[in-house]
């Protein structure tokens, strides 16, 4: 079960992006906001950091925040004196309210950039690209939901760990998925799913490490987190609901 895309820009899909907060002459560091799952050392976060410090001769800080939607409020609030040079890590849900701010910079040259399906923005670079899904433990779940409708409806009482829309990215991604099945009806299917709900975190990251420590047999994540437990952990155990 994931949310479909028709493209990259759909309210539904995950488009992570790397945005310029303010133009600046060249300097010794670079400042960059971006997520905690981005900057935990068994992201990508400490081996760009290496290769980048090494090809600029400069130095490269993380700012880690709990997730995107964080991240947007976090650098609203400290407007014109932020200290980011760069935010990596908004989606394509909040391009508009980032846009809106008037605190980011228009990019430089990216025509060398190939982004399936297309990408023009003046703003925003893509670096990265995947679905909403909920990804269940095969140990603990032998027959997952096969839809939004049949996690919502579903009469099993298997619970789910999701995030909070007003902080986190996936959060807001299930608000926006739930909204666009449900439409007008989308109150109703909450106070459903509402029940099967074990908790709501503040972040990705503090989801991501309920289910895994066995908290709950379901997450809300991506359909790449199980392609990371076969690659690093040689496990096929963490499974996108299909």
């Amino acid at each position: 079960m994931r949310a479909m895309l028709s493209n990259f820009i759909l309210a539904t899909g995950l488009l992570s992006l790397l945005a310029g907060v303010a133009p600046a002459a060249a300097k010794d560091k670079l400042t960059v906001y971006t997520y905690e799952s981005f900057t935990a050392d068994w992201g990508p976060g400490p081996a760009v950091k290496k290769e980048f410090e090494a090809e600029c001769g400069c130095d490269l800080e993380f700012v880690s925040v709990a997730d995107g939607v964080a991240l947007l409020n976090r650098v609203k609030l400290e407007g014109a004196g932020t200290k980011a040079d760069v935010v990596l890590g908004l989606d394509t849900n909040l391009t508009a309210d980032a846009k809106g701010s008037g605190l980011f910079a228009p990019h430089g040259e990216i025509s060398g950039i190939n982004v399936p399906g297309g990408w023009k923005d003046d703003t925003f670079v893509p670096f990265d690209y995947g679905y909403f899904a909920v990804v269940y433990d095969t140990q603990k779940l032998k027959v997952p939901p096969k839809s939004l409708k049949d996690l919502v409806e579903g009469s099993g009482t298997d619970k789910i760990v999701i995030q909070d829309p007003r902080t986190s990215t996936p959060g807001l991604g299930l608000l926006l998925w739930v909204k666009s099945v449900y439409g007008d009806k989308a109150p109703e299917a909450w106070a459903k799913l509402k029940t099967k709900v074990l908790t709501v975190t503040p972040g990705w990251s503090e989801a991501y490490g309920l289910f895994t420590k066995g908290e709950a047999p379901m997450v809300l994540s991506y359909t790449t987190s199980p392609a990371y437990h076969m690659v690093a952990e040689n496990t096929e155990r963490y499974q996108a609901a299909s």
